[in-house]
């Protein structure tokens, strides 16, 4: 980690949007905004997750607290360093704080492809075998699956972080980026690198498509086998009940998927910048509208709790 008069990279520069003063202000307002209503949208859900009894018990919604949490934390990976860095001008961040965020933003990442895929799991059990569902599905299971799935996320990019941090970084320190992300990083590493963009790249490439695949033979399964059903009834509530969990599923791995169909050159970076603001700011914004959208019951749990809270607020102290 030499720069090219001797000195040891202390520190990278995060260029962010290369943008004048008054642009960055209201980019700073729009991701504050944006930020606190993700942390409220999700603690909204979390907190009628675990209040209402009979919502906690249940594999989907354990999933879904869960995958809340998750989407609060894979949130707060990016954002808050972002709005410091529009707020200060100040762009730059520490060696070790730049590689603790791409540690934390893929391994959350990934985490959050196992959880889509755990929810797939959970779809295609209670529709495909209802009978059984009950018993594999326990919500002591679930709770193995939903630890499974943080250290699943956590194992699978100790290798790539702790590679790239291998390399020289010999100059220039600047990151066309506004976070510390993986492609940004390789380009100002200084050669030779050796095996270590290769090994990335396959190890990113086994988790999105294993991942993915999954997904697509769980939903798939499940759609035929609701197809076939002879309850319209059945099928047309099974339907709904999948049609949000593959519009996030969609969402979120097409946008990821983008990722490695962008031709490396001159606009690859600007891409890239709108994509990964696209994953990591405005998908967990957008999540939890989508998930309680068309949910009933969460929306019947969070009535009850605003009508307990209205009624808290209306009742009189009393000493």
């Amino acid at each position: 980690m030499e720069l090219t008069n001797g000195t040891a990279v202390q520190e990278f520069i995060l260029l962010g949007f290369g943008m004048d003063q008054k642009k960055q202000f209201l980019l700073f307002a729009f991701f504050i905004i944006l930020y606190v209503l993700t942390l409220v949208e999700n603690s909204t859900i979390i907190t009628v997750v675990l209040i209402d009894n009979q919502l906690r018990q249940l594999p989907m919604y354990i999933l879904l607290s869960n995958f809340s949490w998750l989407e609060i934390c894979y949130v707060t990976t990016s954002i808050p360093r972002l709005l410091y860095n529009l707020a200060t001008q100040n762009q730059v961040i520490s060696f070790h704080a730049c590689f603790l965020q791409f540690y934390l933003l893929f391994s959350l990442g990934t985490t959050e492809f196992f959880f889509l895929s755990a929810m797939a799991l959970d779809r295609y059990l209670a529709i495909c075998h209802p009978l059984r569902y009950q018993n594999i599905m326990s919500p002591h299971s679930c709770y193995i699956l939903v630890t499974i799935c943080w250290i699943l996320g956590f194992l699978g990019y100790i290798t790539p972080v702790v590679l790239i941090s291998k390399l020289s970084f010999c100059g220039p320190n600047i990151i066309d980026h506004f976070l510390c992300d993986l492609v940004p990083l390789l380009s100002v590493a200084c050669p030779p690198l050796g095996k270590a963009p290769l090994i990335c790249q396959i190890i990113v490439h086994i988790l999105f498509l294993s991942n993915v695949l999954f997904v697509m033979l769980s939903y798939g399964t499940v759609i035929y086998t609701l197809m076939k059903s002879p309850s319209k009834g059945n099928s047309r509530k099974g339907f709904n009940t999948i049609s949000m969990h593959l519009l996030v599923v969609t969402i979120f791995y097409s946008t990821v998927g983008a990722m490695y169909v962008i031709p490396v050159g001159e606009s690859y970076l600007k891409i890239n910048k709108t994509i990964t603001l696209f994953y990591t700011a405005i998908i967990p914004f957008l999540n939890p509208l989508i998930y309680c959208l068309r949910n009933d019951q969460v929306k019947e749990a969070l009535h009850k709790l605003l009508a307990e809270i209205s009624g808290l607020i209306k009742t009189p102290i009393t000493v």
